[in-house]
């Protein structure tokens, strides 16, 4: 019987091993691309300034997912409306993947074509949600959309799903915010979204933001909120910058290990003479 030289076995084991090297190093670059390729799509679809208006200041942060492949749909957005208002969005998209970073971008991009029709935040959700729709996918969003009038101060703000805001007040209470929501965009037809209105105190900060900030393997859901919600209102009282708060909140995010993007939207007021009310 012919039996097959040691070396011949080697010879045999080493190609296998370099054939099954080459195999995994070409998936691992193929995974690499689509990565690279989503926070490349992703960041691409983020506005590259925020407007800027007398008394108000907005300051926002990004980082993607620093887990494996959970590069998904977060965004947020700030943009002037014909009637001097401001439109302020923030969302996430269900999924990770380039799918939800392309889908990511129609939402956002339909938010603000529609808003130059209707600007009103309720209405503004619910005939987004009907677009959505339409498009016949099985994704879905959630979303906040708040309009910011410059001259008064009132904030008016409808939720699709999405996290409660966190707000914080110059003489040190703070807060995540109980105004009625509605379910997703793109669950369910002629939905509608209940719209609270809120004004800004002097000093005062909203902290919107997605559930990457406050959710994480080492970080409860409440436990994110609870320290965010501190951390505006030691801000809010040290009349920090909504630039440091936004950055001290991403830093936090970035702390818990989460799985997920993080994105986090800060709306600050200058203007020693205002006040706020809550909901």
């Amino acid at each position: 019987m012919f039996r097959k030289r040691p070396s011949q076995d080697g010879d045999e084991l080493l190609a296998r091993l370099g054939s099954l090297t080459a195999r995994a190093r070409e998936r691992a670059e193929f995974q690499r691309s689509r990565v690279e390729l989503a926070i490349a799509l992703q960041r691409g679809m983020l506005p590259a300034d925020l407007p800027t208006t007398p008394r108000f200041h907005l300051a926002a942060r990004y980082v993607p997912a620093c887990f494996g492949l959970n590069v998904g749909g977060d965004w947020y957005d700030a943009f002037p409306l014909p009637d001097g208002r401001l439109g302020l969005s923030i969302g996430d998209v269900q999924g990770h993947n380039i799918e939800a970073a392309a889908f990511m971008g129609q939402v956002r991009v339909g938010l603000r074509a529609l808003a130059s029709v209707t600007s009103d935040p309720g209405d503004l959700l619910a005939v987004t949600n009907d677009l959505i729709m339409t498009l016949g996918t099985d994704l879905f969003a959630t979303c906040t959309f708040m309009r910011l009038d410059p001259a008064t101060g009132v904030l008016e703000s409808a939720r699709a799903g999405h996290l409660p805001m966190i707000w914080a007040t110059a003489d040190g209470k703070s807060g995540v915010a109980a105004d009625e929501g509605g379910p997703p965009l793109g669950i369910q037809e002629g939905t509608t979204y209940p719209v609270t209105r809120y004004r800004l105190t002097t000093g005062g900060v909203f902290v919107l933001l997605t559930d990457g900030v406050v959710e994480g393997p080492h970080l409860s859901l409440d436990e994110g909120l609870d320290q965010v919600v501190r951390l505006a209102g030691i801000a809010a009282v040290a009349r920090m910058d909504p630039d440091a708060l936004a950055a001290a909140v991403i830093r936090g995010a970035e702390r818990v290990g989460h799985e997920d993007d993080a994105a986090v939207l800060v709306v600050g007021h200058d203007d020693a003479d205002a006040r706020f009310s809550g909901p």
